[in-house]
């Protein structure tokens, strides 16, 4: 009988049970929605010296490209060398048609005998001065255009490098219209960059940089400032610098891509943890919680370079403001927080 009636009773109690905690529970839940304050973590934030590194892309370029031709057309009649040959200054590029110079020369000859005999007559008195200068002036017109045929006759290299381009076959007929070789220093080369108006106190003739090229991956190949352009262009407020590499080994070759980094001196500004740093949804913007009296505020930053774990902030927080590092998807603009430790 005992028996049957507590079984009776066993529903009863666990009823009773269930409600006890229910309302525990509920209690606690109050407690928590009465205080509404979200629980975050912040840190001091400060100034330092941080390092301004630019970053500028261009492309490679030949240190020095020479177009090779001759002044005036005339058929080819041998090239000496090939695309991608490596030439010495002062080399033999291509020899043209010599039919024009051998005509001048043999022109030069008959003067050369002619003018002899004017001078011997003029020296008796047998012609006039003008006529000797008549004739001297004329020898010296065909000396120079010969002089100039000859020099266009053999085309040679006036600089060390290599052959990037050949635009005609044996025996054609140059035009004019394209050179019949170009030659290009590639040791060294050089890239030009152009620099924001607010760093051209910075740069100077020797400054070194750091060179990536993206066919070579992390690799740093060193270069130089070698020349800071004087005037800074109005439209764009930049001007440009060219940065030299020595590329003794040729591995760096004019049309390749490359980044160059430069340390531009430093400045003072607030570094904070990446932590800190929030991302503005369907937006490049980023901002941070700054807490202060209890609220914290949604606060626009521009943001530097990155330093490990951490940002350089050019702008939006300042030195000693506290910055909330935790917890920032449950926060919004105004509210009020309780920092903890």
């Amino acid at each position: 009988m005992k028996t049957r009636k507590m079984l009776k009773m066993l529903p009863a109690i666990a009823v009773a049970f269930v409600t006890s905690c229910s309302g525990s529970q509920n209690t606690e839940e109050t407690a928590a929605s009465a205080d509404g304050k979200v629980k975050v973590k912040t840190e001091t934030v400060y100034t330092q010296d941080v390092e301004q590194l630019g970053e500028f892309t261009a492309n490679v370029t030949a240190y020095v490209s020479n177009k090779i031709a001759p002044q005036s057309p005339a058929r080819i009649e041998t090239l000496h060398v090939e695309v991608g040959d490596n030439v010495k200054a002062g080399q033999l590029l291509a020899t043209m048609d010599a039919t024009t110079l051998k005509q001048t020369k043999v022109q030069i000859d008959n003067q050369e005998t002619e003018f002899k005999r004017i001078d011997e007559l003029y020296k008796v008195g047998g012609v006039s001065k003008s006529v000797w200068d008549a004739q001297q002036t004329a020898l010296e017109v065909s000396r120079t255009a010969y002089k100039n045929l000859l020099q266009n006759n053999q085309l040679l290299s006036p600089i060390s490098g290599v052959v990037t381009a050949r635009n005609y076959d044996n025996g054609d007929m140059y035009s004019g219209a394209t050179p019949v070789y170009t030659v290009e220093q590639i040791s060294p080369v050089k890239m030009t960059v152009n620099v924001s108006e607010g760093y051209f106190t910075q740069l100077h003739k020797g400054m070194e940089a750091d060179i990536r090229l993206d066919v070579y991956g992390d690799e740093v190949f060193k270069g130089t400032v070698n020349l800071v352009y004087p005037t800074i262009d109005a439209g764009s407020r930049t001007f440009p610098v060219e940065i030299k590499l020595t590329n003794g080994d040729q591995r760096v070759r004019p049309g390749m891509f490359a980044r160059a980094t430069m340390n531009l001196g430093t400045k003072q500004n607030v570094v904070v943890s990446d932590q800190a740093i929030v991302k503005q949804p369907g937006s490049g913007d980023r901002f941070v919680y700054v807490y202060k009296n209890g609220k914290v505020s949604y606060d626009k930053v521009e943001l530097g370079r990155r330093i490990g774990n951490r940002y350089e902030v050019i702008s939006g927080v300042h030195n000693g403001d506290n910055v909330v590092v935790t917890a920032q998807n449950r926060l919004t603009n105004g509210m009020e927080v309780e920092v903890v430790k």
